[in-house]
């Protein structure tokens, strides 16, 4: 296997166990968001501040303010997805995070300077028809999960769009150890005051899940980066998307329906004739 294959096959993996962190989030049950956005984190917060005491690094980074812009924003992308997979089908949910890209995309053009091309507009509107078509808006109670879905692609867009800035001043580690620190820390005067439930054994195994299975996802991640490009690899993430299909209908007895079953096709036909664009872009340069 050439390293670009192995690259594909990490982030493949790296996809499935977003998938299944998702799932976990979901499994647990009637749980406060804020406590399941705590276990999320802590477990990532203990291994990262291990991995830095071991490699002898700095814990306190260069780019504090940045650091902390990066967190913060990172924190609420998390509570909004988590807050939307409780309330919506597996699937809608994953896929509405995972219009990022497109914000990504408008972001970086907005604050680096990077260069858009004319159809990436056209696909980013395609996109957002996608949206519609899962959203279905009613105009009531049902459309604040779907938006809670779409502001968390909206607020992980803007956290990546610093971590393009800090990865010119900061370690990858360090970015880690102030997002899921910041995260853990603000989670907790939320569980003091009112907003922990205490699990059952089998939802305090599930919510540990949360943690070990996005913590798995992000080293994979990590290797699939170091083994391949970003423009090979960006379509594969949407793996994520085919999986919780596959786990909704198979745990949760959640079938698509057709609105919904469009509405996805169209995000993930935009994001592959995006990842297209830049990857023949990549080789004419």
């Amino acid at each position: 296997m050439n390293e670009r294959n192995k690259g594909i096959f990490y982030m493949i993996l790296a996809s499935l166990f977003f998938a299944l962190m998702a799932t976990a989030v979901k499994y647990s049950g009637d749980l406060p968001t804020i406590e399941k956005v705590f276990f999320r984190n802590i477990v990532g917060f203990i291994y990262v501040a291990f991995l830095i005491k071991k490699s002898g690094e700095s814990f306190k980074g260069t780019n504090t303010r940045y650091l902390i812009y990066r967190s913060f924003l990172g924190l609420m992308g998390v509570f909004l997805y988590f807050f939307a997979i409780d309330r919506l089908p597996l699937a809608d949910a994953v896929v509405l995070n995972q219009t990022n890209p497109f914000f990504v995309m408008l972001l970086a053009s907005i604050f680096l300077g990077e260069r858009i091309k004319k159809v990436q507009i056209l696909l980013f509107i395609l996109a957002l028809t996608g949206v519609g078509f899962i959203v279905k808006p009613q105009f009531d109670y049902r459309v604040v999960p779907a938006l809670a879905g779409l502001s968390s692609a909206l607020f992980a867009a803007s956290a990546y769009t610093i971590i393009r800035h800090l990865r010119t001043t900061d370690h990858p580690n360090v970015i880690v150890f102030y997002f899921t620190g910041l995260s853990t820390i603000t989670a907790l005067p939320f569980l003091l005051f009112g907003q922990f439930v205490f699990p059952t054994p089998l939802q305090l195994l599930v919510l540990l899940s949360v943690g070990v299975f996005a913590t798995i996802a992000q080293l994979l991640m990590t290797y699939a980066y170091r083994y391949a490009e970003a423009g090979d690899l960006s379509i594969y993430s949407y793996g994520q998307t085919v999986f919780s299909i596959f786990i909704g209908i198979v745990i949760f007895f959640e079938i698509p329906d057709i609105y919904s079953f469009l509405g996805i096709s169209l995000i993930i036909f935009s994001a592959y004739l995006n990842y297209r664009i830049k990857r023949r872009a990549t080789e004419i340069d």
